[in-house]
């Protein structure tokens, strides 16, 4: 090994994989970041590159880079972990709940969900499929550190899934007498209500629970707000036209690539807009976690931070 080779395996060995690579206080640090853990091909690798990429990471952390290894390969590995392992656990997620599987899974849901509005029972499928999907990477992606029940899960999923349905069968027949546009954004009124409902995380302190939901909801809502609005306006003005009327059949298709196309963009910006780890004043907290912390640490802890989910 030469003196040059040495020098950066040193370099390597030091190298702090945890430490986020793009400044996470700015949005734009924080967009970089969910470009980079939300890039969809990731969910197409095999679990024996992810393990890979998990022993990569867990030999930098304890200062022992293999050989031969370069930055960029650190850096990639640290992209394939955070794309497939929980934060809190470390576990390999579900694929169907990861954020990488959130713009396929995603923009199909949401395409059909845009098409078949029509009918009470195609409303009543496509709200079920995506609630159980949304409950799915709500629970993938929870907050791991507070242990969750399944009568938890359980009352969280049905919450959602029933408030989306009462809003999208309510809306949808309330809409019958309405311009065709108003019924197109029923399925964006459905799933927003839903979202205010479903995000239910559990943590030992209700008032950081509060904090966590609310920016949870926020984000899923603005996430989902630009296809679900702007494509019914689009598909209305472009069903006039006379080839569209020819290919009926593609309709659905093609609102499923319109969804993709936003959503791309749209996931990880949605995500960027609260830090991960959320953190809430000692001050705040419920007067008998307050004094808990107070007494086990002294007042020299004055913030507390949480990983407020996905």
């Amino acid at each position: 090994m030469t003196t040059f080779e040495g020098e950066i395996m040193m370099a390597l060995s030091s190298f702090d994989i945890d430490a986020p690579r793009w400044d996470q206080s700015t949005f734009m640090g924080r967009m970089k970041h969910f470009f980079n853990i939300t890039d969809c091909r990731t969910a197409l690798l095999p679990d024996a590159r992810l393990d890979e990429a998990k022993a990569l990471v867990e030999s930098c952390r304890a200062g022992s880079v293999p050989p031969g290894t370069t930055e960029e390969q650190l850096f990639y590995a640290k992209k394939l972990y955070d794309s497939a392992f929980h934060p809190d656990t470390g576990d390999r997620m579900n694929i169907f709940g990861r954020m990488s599987f959130q713009v396929p899974g995603g923009m199909a849901i949401t395409g059909f969900m845009l098409q078949f509005y029509r009918t009470v029972p195609a409303v009543v499928f496509w709200q079920w499929v995506n609630q159980s999907f949304n409950a799915l990477v709500n629970y993938t992606n929870r907050n791991a550190a507070s242990p969750i029940t399944p009568k938890q899960i359980g009352v969280a999923y049905a919450t959602a899934t029933s408030t989306a349905l009462a809003t999208a069968v309510g809306l949808n027949l309330y809409t019958k007498k309405a311009p065709p546009l108003v019924a197109r954004w029923v399925p964006f009124a459905a799933v927003a209500a839903a979202n205010c409902f479903k995000c239910y995380l559990y943590f030992c302190s209700q008032k950081a629970a509060v904090k966590g939901i609310t920016q949870v909801v926020v984000s899923r809502v603005t996430m989902a707000a630009p296809g679900m609005i702007i494509i019914p306006i689009i598909m209305q003005r472009m069903e006039k036209l006379k080839f569209m009327q020819r290919i009926t059949f593609l309709h659905g298709p093609i609102q499923v690539m319109m969804v993709g196309a936003i959503l791309i963009f749209m996931v990880p910006a949605a995500c960027s807009l609260f830090p991960q780890q959320c953190s809430l004043a000692v001050s705040k907290l419920e007067p008998e976690l307050r004094d808990s912390i107070v007494s086990k640490y002294g007042d020299d802890i004055k913030y507390v931070y949480f990983n407020k989910g996905l």
